[in-house]
């Protein structure tokens, strides 16, 4: 037997994919941990809980604590798993039980960074999450990526970073409240208007896999959302079924935004036309007002559209076709064991009626009979799709509240 010095047999390189694995880890370690927490305001009693519903045109029957409102930014990631940061909206019951369940409530659409929860007071996009915690919960509402403090441009309608954010946001939520002297309880009541209704199933869906080692799903109530919105609410926006100049709104948006994530045009020549095609995806940048957004776009769908933008909305190919497919599994691809509601306004001009009707049956094929809550003609500065946001809150204050105490 030969001897010799001793030579050291270096372990052999990683794997790109193992190299892959133990990044994906290091990131998930970091998703949800909390990077800053800014008290924005206290309403100290119920009657001033009820009176900044009011302000923001909303019911207070079901107000019983007053409440302490915080902005949380949080470690997230992106749509492509890069780190990131986002925000959102945490507001607690004051003089309420130590242990309190989460209420995550997802915003509709918005344009301008601050149309979001964390960045306004006694306003649409924040009046859900106070009501919950006026009515002892604690309701937890992120921004999303891109809106309030968050970086970059908002992925908008991108079920993927939906879910990851509310999701984080929860977490980011559950290291918070210790320092409130409260603890949040491992059931979560999800619910979400318009793009949130998506949202909403997005991270229910996510919760009831296992995807947190804490939270689960208690309960689900989306209102008014687009759940089929490649294969019913763009055809009825081209149909002219939907309000003409939310048509216009909702058309250059799911150009501008499925373009920066998926590459489904050359230039905005292609499916805008003149002068559009050179002003349109600025308006999407977050710095542009609601108002601004108006303004820069014409009345009809036809005065936006080149022919092939039209086309490709009306029988999306290639990137588009493989991202409306995700977008349109909200309700397909699972089946809640949590109880479901959904609600909608007859009517709703912007998200058509069908969509919840695509959902109920599609939930029904997979074993779950979901009752839909018509809440009638409901209107909200002239709007019934916003106002089905308006009457569901209250509606599902109670039924949550109701939940809770079974």
């Amino acid at each position: 037997m030969l001897s010799g010095p001793t030579v050291a047999t270096a372990a052999p390189a990683p794997t790109a994919h193992a190299q892959a694995q133990a990044q994906a880890q290091r990131e998930e370690r970091g998703r949800g941990v909390l990077v800053s927490a800014e008290k924005l305001y206290t309403l100290a009693t119920p009657r001033a809980v009820a009176a900044e519903l009011g302000s923001a045109g909303f019911e207070d029957g079901t107000v019983r604590y007053g409440v302490v409102a915080y902005r949380l930014v949080y470690r997230t990631v992106d749509p492509h798993g890069r780190p990131t940061t986002a925000s959102g909206l945490l507001v607690l019951p004051l003089n309420s039980e130590r242990r309190l369940q989460a209420v995550s409530f997802a915003h509709g659409t918005g344009s301008h960074k601050d149309d979001s929860p964390s960045m306004r007071r006694g306003a649409f996009v924040s009046a859900p999450v106070i009501a919950h915690a006026s009515a002892g919960a604690a309701g937890v509402a992120p921004d999303y990526l891109g809106m309030g403090k968050g970086p970059g441009l908002h992925p908008w309608m991108d079920i993927g970073s939906e879910t990851t954010a509310s999701l984080d946001m929860l977490r980011a939520a559950r290291a918070f409240v210790p320092r409130t002297g409260h603890v949040l309880e491992r059931e979560v009541m999800v619910t979400g208007f318009s793009q949130g209704a998506s949202a909403a199933l997005g991270l229910s869906r996510a919760l009831q896999a296992g995807e947190d080692r804490w939270f689960r799903l208690g309960a689900l109530a989306p209102v008014s959302g687009a759940y089929d919105f490649g294969g019913t609410e763009l055809p009825a926006l081209l149909d002219g079924k939907v309000e003409p100049k939310s048509g216009v709104v909702y058309a250059a948006y799911t150009l501008v935004a499925f373009q920066r994530l998926h590459d489904i045009y050359d230039s905005p020549g292609e499916v805008f036309r003149a002068p559009y095609d050179s002003t349109v995806e600025a308006l999407f940048d977050g710095a542009h007002t609601g108002e601004q957004l108006m303004r820069g776009t014409p009345g009809t769908v036809d005065e936006l559209l080149t022919e092939h933008g039209r086309e490709l909305l009306a029988h999306p190919t290639g990137p588009l076709a493989a991202a409306l497919r995700t977008t349109d599994a909200v309700c397909t691809d699972w089946a809640p064991r949590a109880p479901v509601r959904l609600y909608m306004a007859t009517g709703d001009e912007q998200a058509v009626n069908a969509n919840t009707e695509r959902c109920r049956a599609a939930l029904f094929r997979k074993g779950v009979d979901a009752p839909v809550v018509d809440l009638g003609a409901v209107e909200y500065h002239g709007s019934r799709h916003l106002g089905s946001n308006v009457a569901a809150t209250s509606s599902i204050v109670r039924w949550f509240g109701e939940l809770r105490q079974q």
